[in-house]
C-alpha cells in the first residue's frame, strides 16, 4: 500500500519545515511549498534529497493557487493530507495598522488557506477520503495586545475549520485545527511590525510591553518544534503517543503555554456566560 501524500505549505522554515522533514523521515510522501526556490535553495535541496517534491507558491497571490494545487496533485495523482501552515504575524497597535497591511495578513493567513482547500476538495470528495490540517495559534483563541490582526486571521481560520468539519464529515474528510503556543522557530524573527511603527499613544502600555516580550522571547521559546510536529503527525496518522486522538478532537493545543492560556480563556468565557446568563435569557419572545 502506497504511503500517504502530504501537501505542506510554508515549508521553508518554522513548523512547516520541521513537519516536512518529520513526515519524510516516517516514509510518507511530501509536496512542500516555498515562496521562492532560489531564496530557499538550501532548504529545497535538503527536502528534495530526502525525497520531497517542491512547488513554488506565494499563498497571498490568489491567481497562483489553482495552478500550484494542480502541480502538487500531478506528482502522485492526489493529495491525502493538506497542511495549511504558511503564515506570518503582523505586530503593532490595531490603530496603527493600514488597510493594506491588514489585507495582506488575511490573504496569507486566511484567504490563501481557503483557496487552496477549495482547490483540493473536489479530488478528496471524489475519493471520499482526506484530511485538512489548519495551523492556527493560541492567538486564534486568545487575542493579546499587538497581535490584533494576526489573532483576527486565526480566529477566522478556526471558525472556518469548525464549519468545514461539519460540511466534510459526510465525505469522510477530517479537519484538524492545530493551536501552537511559542515554539523555538524563526516565527518571531519573521514577524512584521506595522510600517508606521508604534505611535506615541501606544509607546507606553500593553502594546509596547508585548512587543518587548516578543523580542526577549525570540530564541528562548519553550516549545520544541521536533516534539510539536511529532504530535501533529501522530494525531493525523493515528500512530504514537497522540495517535489515540485521531478522529476524536477538532483542536490540538500544543505547548504548556498554550494549555495555560486556553484554560484561562475558557474560564473567562465561562465567567462571562454566568454573569450575562439572566440578561441573555430575557431576550426571547415571551
Amino acid at each position: 500500500m502506497a504511503s500517504p501524500v502530504w501537501l505542506i505549505t510554508g515549508s521553508s522554515g518554522g513548523l512547516g519545515y520541521s513537519l516536512t522533514l518529520h513526515v519524510l523521515a516516517a516514509g510518507h510522501r511530501v509536496v512542500a511549498t516555498v515562496r521562492s526556490s532560489s531564496k530557499s535553495a538550501a532548504v529545497v535541496k535538503e527536502i528534495e534529497a530526502r525525497g520531497g517534491k517542491i512547488v513554488e507558491l506565494d499563498i497571498a497571490k490568489p491567481d497562483t493557487i489553482s495552478a500550484a494545487a494542480k502541480q502538487a496533485e500531478s506528482f502522485y495523482g492526489h493529495i491525502d493530507i493538506l497542511v495549511n501552515n504558511a503564515a506570518y504575524s503582523l505586530l503593532g497597535a490595531v490603530e496603527d495598522m493600514t488597510d493594506d497591511e491588514g489585507a495582506l495578513q488575511f490573504e496569507t493567513n486566511f484567504f490563501g488557506p481557503v483557496r487552496l482547500t477549495r482547490a483540493l476538495l473536489p479530488s478528496m470528495r471524489a475519493r471520499r477520503t482526506g484530511t485538512i490540517v489548519n495551523i492556527s495559534s493560541i492567538a486564534g483563541q486568545d487575542g493579546r495586545p499587538s497581535c490584533g490582526m494576526y489573532a483576527a486571521s486565526k480566529f477566522a481560520l478556526e471558525g472556518l475549520s469548525e464549519t468545514l468539519a461539519h460540511e466534510l464529515a459526510p465525505f469522510n474528510i477530517a479537519v484538524l485545527v492545530v493551536e501552537p503556543g511559542a515554539f523555538r522557530t524563526n516565527f518571531l524573527q519573521a514577524a512584521q511590525i506595522t510600517k508606521a511603527g508604534v505611535s506615541e499613544p501606544y509607546k507606553e502600555g500593553p502594546v509596547q510591553i508585548a512587543l518587548d516580550k516578543f523580542d526577549a522571547a525570540n530564541g528562548n521559546q519553550i516549545g520544541d518544534p521536533a516534539k510539536g510536529v511529532a504530535r501533529i503527525f501522530e494525531v493525523v496518522t493515528g500512530e504514537g503517543l497522540a495517535g489515540g486522538l485521531k478522529g476524536k478532537i477538532l483542536r490540538l493545543p500544543l505547548g504548556s503555554d498554550c494549555v495555560a492560556r486556553l484554560e484561562q480563556k475558557l474560564e473567562s468565557v465561562t465567567g462571562d456566560l454566568k454573569l450575562a446568563r439572566e440578561a441573555s435569557l430575557s431576550t426571547d419572545f415571551a
